[in-house]
């Protein structure tokens, strides 16, 4: 069977034993495994909790992290070096590769804190690289029929973000302050997910609510939007994944021995992998324990 659109409900995740760090995740879905190379989708906020987003240093590998804001400011460490604050507007990109770990740090003020924290899957051609940290302060924004358009990765209606990925993808808060409709003019070629931050949508007649992602299959020039009052969400999209993956944890790799490894050198401190840094918070997230069965690779999705 063909793909199909259709809205994905969230699901309720606690990202640490910490009060209050519960984030609403999307992806990866029982059916709808990656959008693109787009595997993992949370959002979280609005909250003045400093402990949502105050998470203690961590590892990853064979992943880029994209971390988006709409209001409030975080702190990215790693162990790099890389000390970045980051505010609505502004991009920070984590390749992972081979190996790195980080920690993010809310900063409460004026602002409740509420963004998405993003991942992409990194091909098996460049899995293995060197890490890498990106802060993108200058990201190209335009207006097209009553709504703003903010490219954050890849290209659309022009504007192109200066973030290097390695598929070929695009991400987009898209917003306007009124009811509108509008017909997004989209590659035919990329799947997409429509993520609704506020406001309620219809996306090609179906209702998608705040915290639904809507799934669109490829094949279409043009995807119809119509909304309620204000309204802010994130258009996701790319070329389907080609290759099967194994993502566990914070992990994404070829197999299980890979994601082994890795957990493996984490609990370890094994430093020519994982360096050490310091940060406010001085804490490591331990790894869980492996499962008592063999991870398998998963393709981009089931047959739906």
């Amino acid at each position: 069977m063909e793909s199909r659109e259709r809205t994905l409900a969230p699901r309720y995740v606690s990202l640490t034993t910490r009060k209050g760090s519960e984030v609403r995740r999307t992806l990866p879905h029982r059916d709808i495994f990656m959008i693109g190379a787009w595997c993992f989708i949370d959002h979280y906020g609005p909250t003045d909790s400093a402990d949502l987003m105050s998470i203690g240093a961590h590892p990853h590998i064979g992943l880029q992290t994209v971390s988006w804001l709409f209001s409030g400011h975080l702190e990215h460490r790693d162990s790099l070096g890389s000390v970045q604050k980051i505010k609505p507007g502004e991009l920070n990109v984590m390749t992972a590769g081979y190996g790195i770990a980080h920690s993010e740090l809310s900063q409460i003020g004026s602002e409740p804190l509420r963004g998405v924290q993003l991942w992409i899957a990194l091909p098996e051609s460049v899995r293995g690289m060197a890490p890498q940290f990106h802060h993108h302060a200058d990201l190209p924004q335009s207006e097209h029929d009553g709504f703003t358009f903010h490219t954050f990765i890849g290209r659309y209606r022009g504007d192109t973000s200066p973030a290097e990925v390695f598929t070929n993808l695009v991400g987009v808060e898209i917003s306007t302050g009124e009811s509108s409709t509008t017909e997004l003019p989209v590659v035919s070629e990329y799947e997409y997910g429509i993520l609704v931050d506020e406001g309620e949508l219809t996306i090609n007649g179906a209702q998608v609510r705040a915290g639904e992602l809507h799934y669109l299959p490829a094949g279409s020039a043009t995807i119809s939007v119509t909304t309620t009052g204000a309204s802010r969400f994130l258009l996701l999209g790319g070329e389907a994944f080609p290759e099967k993956i194994v993502m566990w944890w914070n992990f994404v790799a070829s197999s299980h021995e890979e994601i082994a490894t890795a957990r493996a050198d984490w609990q370890a401190q094994n430093l020519s992998r994982f360096a050490y840094f310091s940060d406010a918070l001085q804490e490591r997230i331990p790894a869980p324990e492996m499962p008592n069965l063999r991870l398998t690779a998963r393709a981009r999705q089931r047959n739906l």
